[in-house]
């Protein structure tokens, strides 16, 4: 695809807790490091010292029942029930804990070397969320500098096009930003824009690679029910080659931050 093309940023989203349903923001701030507030904090099983992760859905799929949001630099958790908790309550430990069944801790750090359960998604799917399957334990924001707790890079972009074809909402997939195209763009074409940039107002973003698609997509999200097509229509029509895994289900793609900056709702993008 080529430059020309009308692009528009059409929304943006913000997870302060990772794991945890996020926000609608109309603007964010992004650096090296990604966008502001964003994934800063998680949880840390204290039994095994692992970030807590819905990718493994046997054990963290309850994560999105809850929500997290950020207001003059201070996180506040909505748990289940609706009540709203900050981040920074001293009982916050216990009573995640509590609800969680599994004891945990809420870090603002991401420790060296942490690390996750990713369950092999197609099995998942197979077998169920409850199944014992084949699980890779991963180091988590390889390519991102700083503390956060991103799965790889710093940003993820998603397009409208990708969406429709799937027929899924944005929010299953977590993206930063949904990015509107015309109707006639096909989707999966961000498979195409690897080695490439993205120009948003001032910032400039590098395209890494298409991003590999967990369970998560297909969870329960908060009132939003199961949706075993965000992952199935993937692993039928768009495997890419990932080196180490194969040809893995994708969706969107993650962006290394080249120009830091802010990024608005209804910004036009360039691809170059």
């Amino acid at each position: 695809m080529t430059g020309s093309v009308q692009m528009r940023v059409e929304s943006l989203y913000r997870y302060p807790v990772k794991s945890m349903l996020g926000e609608v923001v109309t603007s964010m701030v992004v650096d090296q490091g990604g966008a502001d507030g964003d994934r800063r904090l998680a949880l840390v099983d204290a039994v095994t010292g692992r970030v807590a992760s819905a990718k493994q859905p046997r054990l963290w799929r309850e994560l999105l029942q809850f929500s997290a949001t950020r207001d003059n630099g201070r996180v506040h958790i909505r748990i289940p029930d609706g009540t709203r908790v900050a981040a920074d309550d001293p009982d916050i430990d216990q009573l995640l804990s509590k609800l969680l069944e599994r004891p945990v801790h809420l870090v603002r750090k991401r420790p060296q070397g942490a690390t996750l359960e990713r369950p092999d998604p197609e099995q998942v799917l197979e077998q169920g969320m409850d199944a014992e399957v084949d699980t890779r334990i991963v180091e988590i924001a390889a390519a991102t500098p700083g503390d956060s707790f991103t799965d790889l890079a710093p940003l993820h972009a998603i397009t409208t096009a990708t969406l429709e074809r799937v027929g899924t909402e944005a929010l299953r997939y977590r993206p930063n930003l949904v990015i509107s195209v015309p109707s006639d763009y096909p989707p999966y074409a961000e498979n195409t824009w690897v080695g490439r940039e993205l120009s948003v107002a001032e910032t400039r973003l590098s395209v890494l690679k298409p991003t590999s698609r967990c369970a998560v997509p297909t969870l329960e999200h908060g009132t939003l029910p199961r949706a075993l097509h965000a992952l199935r229509t993937l692993v039928a029509e768009n495997r890419v080659e990932s080196a180490g895994s194969g040809s893995v289900p994708c969706a969107g793609v993650y962006l290394a931050v080249v120009t830091g900056g802010t990024i608005r709702t209804g910004d036009s993008v360039a691809l170059s």
